[in-house]
């Protein structure tokens, strides 16, 4: 029975981490892009997406990441013999890489507090997307296990990854477009 509560409470943790790895990065798109703002609304923007960013990496993100670890492990000790299984080995790493994430995030932050970040705005939408590939993996190999599906989930990764990129290409067109229109309307 302890094994269910375990693994009840790392779904919850891991949808609220997600929430965040989710919504973090679309706030950094936004201060990214406030620069492009007059200077009147560029300020009081920076500064209300700082508080943001910083209000939801360390009071929602953090501890929902430290929850969702100690769920983990409540998991495995339960189950011992599940962390003999590839499938988890490979989960792992891909949480590792979760983490590393995380903690770029918090460097994000920083450097966007102190106006020393170099990423742009449509570099920053691509590394949105880092989360979502990720989840997808985690969870296809929760599901399927050691029968996971190799080929299938190459080609589904490499084909949304595809698909996040042209999506990404075609609305930073679109922008640059109605933006000429606008400049073109106000002249």
């Amino acid at each position: 029975m302890a094994y269910l509560w375990f693994k009840s409470f790392h779904i919850i943790g891991f949808v609220a981490w997600f929430a965040g790895l989710f919504y973090l990065p679309r706030l950094f798109v936004y201060h990214i892009e406030a620069s492009d703002r007059p200077e009147a609304v560029r300020s009081a923007l920076k500064t209300e997406y700082n508080r943001m960013e910083k209000r939801l990496y360390k009071l929602i993100m953090r501890p929902a990441m430290i929850f969702t670890i100690v769920m983990a492990a409540g998991i495995i000790y339960q189950e011992p013999g599940v962390f003999k299984e590839t499938w988890l080995h490979v989960k792992l790493l891909l949480v590792l890489a979760l983490v590393g994430f995380h903690h770029y995030c918090g460097r994000v932050i920083r450097q966007l507090e102190e106006g020393t970040c170099t990423i742009s705005g449509i570099q920053m939408r691509r590394l949105n997307e880092v989360p979502t590939i990720i989840l997808a993996l985690v969870v296809f190999l929760a599901i399927f296990k050691n029968n996971f599906p190799t080929d299938i989930v190459t080609w589904g990764t490499i084909a949304a990854i595809i698909a996040f990129a042209v999506i990404i290409q075609l609305y930073a067109r679109k922008r640059r477009l109605q933006e000429q229109g606008e400049l073109e309307a106000s002249s």
